[in-house]
């Protein structure tokens, strides 16, 4: 099979399988490879654990790599056993204990005299607290030590590798888990500039039967925050066949969204695992497809996400709103040059965020927060932009309104199942809603929309369980993304488990998490298209559904916000599938 075009393929070649590997048995699994998934490069590990792999043998398996047009890179995991047994998951190193950095060091040494290009696997944290971890932490939080020995530590093992082959490139890969960095001492805002390149965990899994709550989406939105942490630099992302056993198409998902995501690269943990396993011929068949999408569409897009660096409160959150077909564009800075930007709990870690948020809205930006960034900044001024309150008093509900004041929307839409939120009051015709829980006799806002200055700031009420925000009904869904995409030209309507990805080139794609074939409707809000089509076999949609009115005066009121007129399209969707499509614009 012929190498891809568009992006590269690349493996880990695990330690134990190494060890005492014959030349004729490696050439055998290469072999297998190119015929379903062609290798442009292998990362071969000198150390795991308890094996070392000696020079001798890691030089034979670089030979019969490159001997087959395979680019060989090194990799070291950094779990390790020196001396007693250290309080740690995984038996990751400690990076206080000077046995422990030696250990390191040495690793790296002998994996920089034998390539010119290391990765570090994902277990360069450290979860320990023993006594000498206690002595140095001092009055700091574990998470204040973490992150200060993380540096320390990074930098000792960059410059033992860079003393020893000065041109060697450094990587260090990242987990999936970017919520707990700091606890276990990653530090990528010091560590990308250490590092010569970062890697990125896109191992999504299956979220319903993993303790990590990770959503599918994060295989997507990990690519782009890292990507925006270190520009250019960050090497691709990294998936393995965890948590796919039962379903080969979650291990596809990941592989998918990577490079949706428009990663340089995929690596496959671990070499060993795919040999003759069903999972290469899938994977190889549906990377060729995804290998001329690649070619066609152009540089991800989304809104602007601020995610700081060491920051949590409402983890994995936004990977929950990228399942509800919203396109998201994490970074971790505040952006102010963007047009639409949103806050979580996560971005109130940034002590300033509220002077930056009113600037930006009062300019004419436009916002959405999460109820949980409300709740953390109420009284840090973010009172002044809104008449929003949260309480200490939950609701439990099936019924919902949409009533967006200029659209003159009161529609209402029934879910199958109840979600539980926190019940916001606000003052009535101070703040608006455009989505309201509707209870006996009482509703509660789920959506709200405030003015300030020549701004719009929404707040979204997220629910105890970030799961219940699938069982929004697709009216819900759509008034949020609409929200979403005030300043943007398409937006998708659909009943959450979707993801919608935008590119600066007036393509899109969407893809179906669900089981079932689902009707979904791309909303488009500019006059300049008139329609769609399938960038892979041309089918064209221009017949709008329906065409909803720009807003309109509300009651006695004397103006209505400027927003464009907006054309629907219906477009049917299969279970498991996804399609890409570019912006039809006039005389096409």
């Amino acid at each position: 099979m012929e190498k891809f075009k568009n992006f590269k393929l690349a493996s880990l070649v695990y330690a134990y399988y190494l060890d005492g590997k014959s030349e004729e048995q490696l050439q055998a699994d290469i072999d297998f490879y190119q015929t379903y998934m062609p290798l442009n490069k292998a990362y071969i590990e000198n150390h795991r654990g308890l094996v070392e792999i000696p020079d001798d043998q890691l030089q034979m398996v670089k030979r019969v790599f490159q001997r087959n047009g395979i680019e060989t890179s090194g990799c070291i995991t950094t779990t390790q056993l020196v001396g007693e047994r250290k309080p740690s998951i995984f038996d990751t190193p400690c990076f206080t204990d000077p046995a422990h950095r030696a250990k390191l060091v040495e690793c790296v040494e002998t994996a920089a005299r034998n390539f010119d290009e290391i990765i570090f696997d994902d277990y360069f944290f450290s979860a320990c607290r023993c006594e000498m971890c206690i002595k140095a932490k001092g009055k700091m939080s574990w998470k204040e030590y973490k992150l200060k020995a993380a540096k320390e530590v990074s930098q000792l093992v960059v410059d033992a590798a860079k003393k020893v082959n000065p041109k060697v490139n450094f990587i260090i890969k990242y987990p999936n888990w970017y919520e707990s960095y700091q606890e276990c001492g990653y530090n990528p805002k010091d560590q990308a500039e250490i590092f010569d390149m970062v890697y990125t965990g896109t191992e999504s899994r299956n979220s319903n039967y993993s303790g990590q709550h990770l959503q599918r989406y994060l295989s997507y939105s990990l690519i782009r925050w890292l990507e925006n942490v270190a520009p250019g630099r960050n090497g691709g992302g990294w998936i393995d066949l965890g948590g796919s056993q039962g379903n080969l198409s979650v291990l596809l998902e990941q592989a998918e969204l990577t490079y949706f995501a428009k990663a340089r690269e995929l690596m496959l943990f671990n070499f060993q695992s795919y040999l003759h396993h069903p999972s290469a011929g899938a994977l190889g068949i549906d990377l060729q497809r995804v290998d001329k999408i690649m070619g066609m569409v152009g540089n991800p897009i989304g809104i602007s996400t601020y995610e700081p660096h060491d920051s949590d409160g409402e983890d994995q959150l936004i990977n929950y709103i990228g399942q509800m077909g919203i396109p998201l564009e994490p970074v971790p800075y505040f952006d102010d040059k963007a047009d639409t930007i949103f806050l979580t709990q996560n971005s109130a870690e940034d002590p300033d965020v509220v002077e930056k948020l009113k600037a930006f809205v009062e300019k004419g930006g436009c916002a959405i927060v999460t109820s949980g960034f409300m709740q953390k900044t109420i009284d840090k001024g973010f009172s002044d932009m809104t008449s929003v309150r949260p309480t200490n008093r939950k609701v439990t509900g099936t019924k919902y309104q949409c009533c967006n004041l200029y659209h003159g929307t009161h529609d209402f839409a029934i879910s199958d199942e109840p979600a539980t939120f926190t019940k916001m009051e606000h003052k009535n015709n101070a703040t608006w809603y455009d989505v309201l829980l509707h209870l006996d006799d009482n509703s509660t806002a789920i959506l709200t929309d405030d003015d300030y200055g020549k701004g719009i700031v929404n707040i979204l009420n997220i629910p105890d369980n970030f799961g219940d925000l699938y069982k929004l009904p697709k009216d819900v869904q759509a008034q949020i993304a609409q929200d979403f995409a005030r300043k943007g030209k398409v937006y998708l309507a659909a009943k959450p488990q979707f993801n919608f990805f935008l590119y600066d080139n007036d393509t899109f794609g969407v893809y179906n998490h669900s089981e079932y074939k689902t009707p979904i409707e791309i909303v488009i809000r500019s006059d300049e298209y008139i329609g769609f089509e399938n960038i892979e076999n041309g089918m064209r949609i221009t017949e709008p559904s329906r065409v909803v009115a720009p807003p309109r005066r509300h009651g006695d009121s004397a103006s209505a916000r400027v927003e464009p007129v907006e054309k629907v399209y219906n477009l049917p969707m299969w279970g498991g599938g996804y399609a890409f499509f570019r912006l039809l614009k006039k005389g096409e």
